[in-house]
C-alpha cells in the first residue's frame, strides 16, 4: 500500500491527472520520485497519440506543433513551467544568491519569465511542427528521462533551501532507490532511442548530460544549490533539448 500512496503522490504532485486523496506523510513519501518519470510516459503517450492523430487527418506542420508543445503544460499543470519562469526571472536579475531564492518564491511575474516561456513555447512549437510519426517513440522518451534526471538530481545535488518542497522530498526519499531507478530509466530510455537510430541515441545522451553537467554547476553558482523551481528549470531545459536532438538526429538518419 505505500508503493501504491507514493504513486499517487507523484502523480498528484507532478501532473493534473485525478487522483484519490493520499495522506501527506513522510512514510507515504518514500518512493514517489521512483514514480515521477512515469508522468512523464503519460505525456509521451498523449504526444504519440497527437502525432498520429496529425497523420491519419494530414493536419499542417503549424497545428502540430502549436497543440503538441501545449500538451505536456495540460498534463502537468504548468509547474515545471512556473519553475523555469521563476528561475529565469531569478538569473535576470543579476542579484546575490539570497536575492535570488527570494525572486524565486515571488508569486508575481516578471518581463524575463514572459518572454522566455513565449521563445520556449515558440521553440518547442517550431520543433514539433518538424515531427513526424516517425518521431513519436523517441520523442515520448523524452519526457521520461527528463523526469528520471530530475530525481536523480534530487537526491545526488545539495538543496539551497532546507525548508523547501524539493529537500521535503529529498528527506524521504530512499536515495539508493531513487538513484536505481533513475539509473533503470535512463537505460530504457537509452535503449529506446538506439532501436530509432545510433545518431539519434548518441545525440540525446550528449545532450542529456551536458544539460545535467550545465545545470549542476549553474544551480550551485548561482543559487548554492538545487530548488523545486530550478528542477522545474531543468526538465524544461532537458526536453528541450532532447526533443532538438531527436528532430536533428531524425534529419542525419
Amino acid at each position: 500500500m505505500r508503493v501504491i500512496r507514493s504513486f499517487v503522490i507523484a502523480f498528484a504532485t507532478y501532473s493534473r491527472i485525478p487522483m484519490p486523496p493520499v495522506e501527506w506523510s513522510e512514510e507515504n513519501r518514500k518512493y514517489a520520485m521512483c514514480f515521477f518519470p512515469l508522468v512523464g510516459a503519460v505525456i509521451g503517450a498523449a504526444l504519440w497519440l497527437w502525432l498520429l492523430l496529425c497523420a491519419r487527418l494530414a493536419l499542417g506542420a503549424l497545428l502540430r506543433g502549436a497543440v503538441g508543445a501545449v500538451i505536456p503544460l495540460l498534463v502537468t499543470g504548468g509547474i515545471h513551467m512556473d519553475g523555469f519562469m521563476d528561475t529565469t526571472d531569478a538569473l535576470a536579475s543579476w542579484q546575490p544568491k539570497e536575492k535570488k531564492l527570494e525572486i524565486l518564491k515571488d508569486s508575481r511575474v516578471g518581463a524575463f519569465a514572459a518572454m522566455a516561456c513565449c521563445a520556449y513555447l515558440l521553440l518547442a512549437a517550431a520543433l514539433l511542427g518538424e515531427a513526424t510519426l516517425r518521431d513519436a517513440p523517441a520523442l515520448a522518451l523524452c519526457f521520461v528521462l527528463s523526469r528520471a534526471l530530475s530525481a536523480w538530481a534530487l537526491v545526488a545535488f545539495h538543496s539551497a533551501r532546507p525548508d523547501g518542497m524539493l529537500d521535503s522530498f529529498a528527506r524521504t526519499a530512499r536515495r539508493r532507490l531513487v538513484t536505481a531507478s533513475s539509473g533503470v530509466y535512463a537505460a530504457l530510455c537509452l535503449t529506446g532511442w538506439l532501436l530509432c537510430g545510433v545518431w539519434t541515441a548518441l545525440l540525446c545522451a550528449a545532450a542529456a548530460a551536458c544539460v545535467a553537467l550545465y545545470y549542476r554547476h549553474m544551480a550551485y553558482r548561482q543559487f548554492g544549490g538545487v530548488t523545486g523551481d530550478l528542477a522545474g528549470w531543468f526538465s524544461q531545459i532537458t526536453e528541450l533539448c532532447l526533443t532538438a536532438a531527436v528532430i536533428v538526429g531524425g534529419k542525419l538518419i
